[in-house]
């Protein structure tokens, strides 16, 4: 099995937030002035969903079915081609992930303020993989007269390939630091209306994350099948 990936990655960065009751944040401001932790925890966790970052991914998932006759003699493997015809087929898949931050458990222990200075410690941040859908038009096969065509259950397994395989590039994208910029982006001005300069905020996670961490970081929850 190969995958061959076309990564035409759109960076849309969405940086939206899924705000109730934004009305009237600027003049929340001024209020803030007496009790600048407790209001930036009321504006935040009125963000109960970051979203981040969205990324679509062109993906091709190839298949080449050559029948092979393999054995052993004399203590020697062999593998022979047998003339009964091949099977192939290209599959192009066009997934959609999604970075989001939970913000609904932001709390002052993800506030840190020393002096004039302010560090905003981000919930980890998820990765949703929402949709994936197969180009049947664009789908390339060719089967020799010998063989059988590829069942929809064949088919249906290497769109699985292909979303799996999407995920396991998913430490190789960027989109995990994409996340925190775009959080940035939104949250800076947002604490910049209470007294800060941009210059004393900083936005970060609590660690940065490796390819090992992606595996608690991926929320397969909203996949479409």
């Amino acid at each position: 099995m190969k995958h061959i990936t076309t990564l035409n990655i759109l960076m849309l960065c969405l940086a939206l937030c899924a705000c109730s009751g934004r009305k009237g944040a600027r003049g929340d401001g001024r209020q803030a002035a007496a009790d600048t932790l407790s209001m930036l925890i009321m504006q935040v966790q009125k963000c109960s969903r970051l979203y981040t970052a969205e990324y679509d991914v062109h993906k091709i998932v190839t298949y080449d079915d050559v029948v092979r006759l393999k054995g052993n003699v004399l203590k020697r493997d062999f593998s022979v081609r047998l003339p009964l015809g091949d099977r192939k087929i290209a599959i192009p898949i066009d997934v959609k992930l999604k970075a989001y931050i939970d913000m609904a458990g932001f709390s002052e222990r993800n506030v840190e303020r020393r002096g004039g200075k302010i560090t905003i410690i981000l919930p980890d941040p998820k990765v949703a993989l929402t949709s994936s859908k197969v180009d049947h038009e664009g789908t390339r096969e060719y089967v020799a007269l010998t063989r059988s065509h590829f069942t929809d259950a064949e088919m249906a397994a290497f769109e699985r390939q292909g979303r799996q395989a999407v995920i396991d590039a998913i430490p190789r994208m960027g989109i995990i630091e994409t996340a925190r910029e775009n959080a940035a982006r939104v949250l800076v001005p947002m604490i910049g209306q209470m007294g800060y300069r941009p210059e004393d905020i900083t936005v970060t996670f609590r660690k940065d994350f490796n390819a090992r961490d992606m595996g608690t970081l991926i929320d397969q929850t909203t996949v479409e099948k």
